[in-house]
This record gives structure tokens, sequence and C-alpha cells, in this order.
């Protein structure tokens, strides 16, 4: 007879049915509320590290905890609620955690270039975070693991995300795009982790690598496809150093895109730093997005700061401007897949 754990593992490790999601299923222990804020979700901890994931949100990590330190943000204004495919994400389920964007980030039309997909209208942060994924839960000796998989509603596509807690405290992310229609399919694909921003938050990014715009707020920096060097930012009045956004006394938002960072990114907050690491030839591109109490869409999220670190696949932010002058845009063939992976790792505050 297999043992209990034996018994336990191969529950785990079967696919669960959307609407059979029962929490009692999927926990190990109960967080806070604010957490999961009601919604069934599942939990894998290993080697100190923690990652709660919500099925029911599109997959969204609603906590990623490394180094002993809990690294996202989670808007206090705007509470989880159940997507509505279509609708804004801005309106609806900007609540911050961690999302995945495919095949776009921003609303878009593909255009007449695209004649297998002309006219073709994409919703806001793309298609994942409004549709519920299919879930494979497995404990393993050196680690626990999630495979969520999405199928594609607008365009035909099985988008596939891992992951993957293990017994160092890594965290690695793998992910498996493969086209299952007949025709070549533009994309872009982005990692949309909201993070903390205050006064003493440092990222570490290669300086001097060039670095544009594609989009600020209440702040001049020469407007769409400007270049500078990080983290030096000229501005219509001065020059700001980036690598301490919070500290800058300025009230700002803005996107921007690295056309290459060499597969390493870091953040430190309080002594505590957290890595994202990826291989260059697979994600090619890196999206920054700062908003110090800049951006101001409703009140619900005009009064915080947050940051995000968006390794990506393709830039900017919309798949028609990909496709156009900034010439990122990535596809795929019919049949073919694509793989790409990022492993997440922290530092605890010295002392």
């Amino acid at each position: 007879a297999a043992s209990t754990q034996e018994r336990s593992d191969d529950r785990l490790h079967t696919r669960l049915p959307a609407s059979r999601y029962v929490p009692s299923l999927l926990r190990r222990r109960r967080p806070p509320l604010t957490e999961s804020q009601g919604f069934g979700h599942a939990e894998l901890s290993a080697g100190g590290s923690r990652v709660v994931l919500i099925p029911e949100l599109g997959g969204k990590i609603a906590s990623l905890e490394i180094g002993g330190r809990q690294w996202l943000w989670t808007n206090p204004s705007m509470p989880y609620r159940t997507p509505v495919p279509g609708s804004s994400y801005v309106e609806n389920a900007d609540s911050g955690g961690y999302d995945e964007c495919f095949p776009t980030v921003g609303p878009c039309t593909l255009p007449a270039s695209v004649p297998s997909f002309s006219g073709l209208e994409l919703q806001d942060h793309g298609e994942l975070w409004s549709q519920r994924p299919t879930i494979d839960l497995a404990t393993r000796p050196d680690g626990q693991e999630a495979t969520m998989v999405w199928t594609g509603a607008r365009m035909p596509y099985r988008f596939t995300r891992v992951v993957r807690v293990d017994t160092s405290g890594a965290v690695s992310m793998r992910y498996a795009v493969r086209n299952t229609g007949a025709a070549r399919m533009p994309f872009i694909w982005s990692s949309h982790p909201l993070l903390p921003l205050g006064e003493n938050t440092r990222l570490i990014l290669p300086e001097g690598e060039p670095v544009r715009v594609y989009k600020s707020e209440r702040i001049e920096m020469g407007g769409a496809g400007a270049e500078h060097r990080w983290p030096n930012i000229r501005t219509a009045k001065d020059s700001l150093d980036l690598s301490r956004p919070g500290a800058t006394g300025k009230r700002f938002a803005c996107k921007l895109f690295f056309d290459s960072v060499p597969g390493i990114a870091a953040i430190e907050e309080g002594g505590a730093r957290l890595e994202v690491r990826f291989d260059h030839a697979q994600v090619p591109d890196f999206g920054l997005w700062i908003n110090a109490r800049g951006w101001s869409p409703s009140r619900r999220i005009s009064a915080y700061s947050n940051l995000a670190f968006e390794p990506c696949i393709g830039a900017p932010d919309t798949l028609t401007d990909a496709l156009g002058g900034w010439r990122r845009a990535s596809w795929l063939e019919p049949g073919e897949t694509r793989e790409w992976t990022l492993t997440w790792t922290g530092r605890p505050k010295a002392g």
C-alpha cells in the first residue's frame, strides 16, 4: 500500500477542474484574509520562501515571500474581484500582486499588416488575467510547484507557467507558449509584479545602458522614444537619478524600456534584496514601471506609489506599437512553442 505521503502527493498532482476549486484542497495553512481575500488559493513553500497563487484571478500571484520579506505591493483601495473578460484591467483588476500579460499589455487593435488577425481587438493587459487557468500541484523532495495552463480566447495559443519553490529558497517561473492555430501569430509577453516604492528603494540595473521612454505623466522626459542612459534621465527642467526614484521628491510616473539587460536586475529595500535572473537570448527586453504617486486614472490608484520590474519579450506595451515603429514584436509559427524562465532569489536584511 502507498504511504500517506505518497497518497497526498498523488492528490496534489491531480488536475482539478476550475469548478472544483475548494480552498481546503489547496491550502496548507490559512493565511490572513487580506492576502487571498476569501478566494480559493494554492500555497507553495520551501527553503524559507512562500508563494500564494489565486487561480480564480487569472493565476495572480498574491504573495511572493523571499529572503524574509514580502515583496509584492497590494492596493488597499481595490479589493480582489472576479475578473470579467473584455473589461478594463485598471478599473477592475489593478489590485496589485503579480500578473502575466499576453499577447499584449496595452489594449489595441491589430493592423491590416497582420492579415490573419486584422482588426482583432485585444484587451488591456492581455487575456490571461481575466481567465481561470487549470492548475496542477505537485510536492517533490526538493520543493513544490504549480503548473497553470491558459487557452487563448481571441488568438489560438496554449500558455503554460510552472511556478516552483525549491529547498534553496529560489522561486523559478518556467514559461511555454504554443501557437495552436494555422497562421503565424504575433505577440508580446510581460511579467507584471507590482513592488512597493519608498524613499529608500534602490534599483540595480546596468549603469549607462540605453533606456527608452514609452510614456510619462507629470514629468517631461523627451516624449515617446526618447533615449537616455540609466540611471540619469533628462527632464525638461533638470536630471533625475532614477536608481532611487522615491527619493527624487518628484510626483511622477513613467514606463521605460531597456533594449538590453544582461540577465539580472535587482531591487533593494530596507537592507533586503530581490533579484530576478533570466537568459537574455530568451527574454530580450526589460520594462520598468515607476509610479511615484504620479499616475492618476482614479483616486483608488493615484494616492499610492509602486513600481514593476518587467522582464519581457517584445516592447513597448501594445502589440500594435511593437509591430510598428518599435519593431520589437515576436512571432510564433503554426505549431511552434517558445520557452523561457525567470528565477527570483532574495537576500535578507543583514543582522
